[in-house]
């Protein structure tokens, strides 16, 4: 089984970032239906999102009781896959 600390990495690295047309950055993490966040910056963003992942994946793992997604083979339901 993955730690929490490695599955969050794995799955930030999966993120993906676009700047509105305001200027402002989105990010979102495929997979992770209804996870979002927002910032002044790409940066700031990523943080935003970081936190969101907490609480989605508080609410949908451990309420809602969904199968989590593998992000680089990692699950927190099962081991690191050897990724060679």
């Amino acid at each position: 089984m993955a730690t929490y600390l490695e599955y969050t990495n794995a799955a930030m690295r999966h993120a993906k970032f676009e700047q509105l047309d305001d200027g402002r950055w989105y990010g979102s993490i495929p997979g992770l239906t209804g996870l979002w966040a927002e910032g002044a910056t790409k940066d700031g963003a990523a943080k935003e999102l970081r936190s969101a992942l907490d609480g989605w994946l508080y609410v949908n793992s451990h309420i809602s009781k969904i199968t989590l997604p593998a992000f680089d083979g990692m699950s927190p339901d099962r081991p690191p896959q050897n990724l060679e």
